[in-house]
């Protein structure tokens, strides 16, 4: 008897949903151990990348206390910006300075005379100096005009510093050449030859063809009386660590630079230092909550590293450092203290006093010689730093996903597998049924026959 080519259909055996329901029944366990546990997984490396973004975020914030660099910024004020402004670098150092502006820099600028419109150029040289440096321009082809020519001397890859300008007026065309750069050094010299022999011009005597507009000078002031002279209004050097930008000369009365720490930006760095350290106590809340009417517990819920690095953080941050006479030992001492909930608040009164009465014992409380940097410079590292605690976590948790994807494949495969077995098993069973139910009809066939003929006779 030939087999059946789809189960089920002469039995009325449902091979295929017998199948799948007895796979669906030996997988849901195995199953649902291999999701649970990505689950945890998942949670755990999301908690840990939170925990690394605020550890960073709180390191970041220290870094510049702790290496000192947020106490290195100065401001240079004025008493008046009407003749100068300033701004003070890392290298400067506080104190006061009399300042009076006398000269300023200036650039040469000379023009020439009148050139009729459309004056054509056709021969000579014009030569433009600036000390040792010079550019030599041929009249003729493609500097025909004193637009062309203009446009050659500010092209010329050989140009000492000068630009030139054409400004059409109302008594012809007039070439203007000014200098790049302030300061009698970089006052330029023309020599002309032929069609352009007008243009000559010598800067010391501000005689030649050119008219002198403005001649080249260094800029003059005196800083508590020393004689300062500079090429450029942007004074470097004078003071350490200072620039002074020059506006205009002074009247009868200097004007006042006073050079001092800019405490501002460092309230502002410890004010950061303590709203980063409140967003990390808020994560670390966040990942180790318990919800107990809903049962739902934060993914590092009795977590020892969590648990590790709040209580070395809270332990250094209420440590007292430096000398018994000090008076800041302590991040009390300057106004930041631990709140209830274990959060830090800052009084900025208490910081401004603490910066103006001892600086230099505020800068060695976060330091990384003595103070809290010393402490917790390393051990944020530790946590932080490639190939660190949280990247070990994070490894490790990586590392357990790649054996659940094992783990995963080897149970598709046996549930493969027993697939198969069962419907083979039901194909049997199936096509033993079919024959049954052939036999069965059969006979009963035969039966009602012999019966049929036995009542006919």
């Amino acid at each position: 008897m030939a087999s059946l080519s789809s189960p089920g259909i002469g039995s009325g055996l449902d091979v295929n949903g017998l199948v799948t329901q007895l796979v669906a029944a030996a997988k849901t366990a195995p199953q649902n151990a291999i999701d649970k546990r990505r689950d945890t997984n998942g949670a755990e490396l999301s908690a840990i990348g939170s925990l690394k973004s605020a550890l960073s975020a709180f390191q970041d914030s220290l870094s510049s206390l702790a290496d000192g660099s947020a106490f290195t910024q100065f401001l240079a004020t004025a008493s008046s910006t009407d003749h100068f402004s300033a701004i003070a670098d890392a290298t400067a150092a506080a104190g006061t300075y009399s300042v009076d502006v006398q000269q300023l820099a200036t650039a040469e600028k000379a023009s020439s005379g009148a050139f009729a419109a459309h004056t054509t150029l056709s021969t000579g040289q014009l030569t433009i100096a600036v000390g040792t440096k010079s550019m030599t321009i041929t009249v003729g082809n493609g500097t025909s005009s004193l637009a062309q020519l203009a446009g050659a001397i500010n092209r010329n890859a050989n140009n000492p510093g000068v630009t030139a300008a054409v400004v059409h007026a109302a008594d012809g065309d007039h070439i203007v050449l000014t200098s790049t750069r302030t300061g009698a050094a970089n006052a330029f010299s023309v020599t002309g030859t032929g069609d352009v022999a007008g243009l000559s011009y010598d800067p010391a005597t501000g005689t030649g063809g050119l008219t002198s507009v403005t001649h080249a000078q260094d800029a003059k002031l005196s800083i508590d009386g020393f004689d300062v002279t500079s090429a450029s209004n942007a004074v470097q050097g004078a003071i350490q660590g200072v620039t002074i930008t020059l506006t205009t000369v002074s009247g009868t009365t200097p004007d006042t630079l006073t050079v001092a720490a800019d405490n501002d930006s460092i309230q502002k760095a410890v004010q950061t230092f303590v709203d980063n350290y409140n967003k990390l106590v808020g994560t670390t809340k966040t990942l180790t909550s318990y919800d107990s009417g809903s049962g739902q517990a934060g993914a590092l819920l009795g977590d020892s590293t969590l648990l590790g690095i709040t209580s070395r953080l809270s332990r250094s941050l209420g440590t007292q450092f430096g000398s018994s006479g000090d008076a800041v030992r302590s991040l009390a001492d300057i106004g930041i203290k631990f709140e209830v909930d274990g959060s830090l608040s800052l009084d900025d009164d208490k910081l401004s006093a603490a910066l103006a009465g001892s600086p230099e014992q505020v800068r060695t409380l976060f330091g990384n010689a003595a103070g809290l940097g010393k402490s917790l410079t390393p051990m944020l590292e530790g946590y932080l730093q490639t190939g660190g605690i949280l990247d070990g976590r994070t490894d490790s948790l990586n590392q357990s996903n790649k054996s659940l994807d094992d783990q995963q494949s080897q149970l598709d495969a046996r549930m493969d597998a027993l697939t198969q077995m069962y419907t083979a098993q039901f194909t049997k069973l199936d096509q033993l049924l079919t024959s049954l139910n052939s036999t069965s009809s059969f006979l009963t066939q035969q039966l009602a026959n012999v019966s049929s003929s036995q009542s006919s006779k």
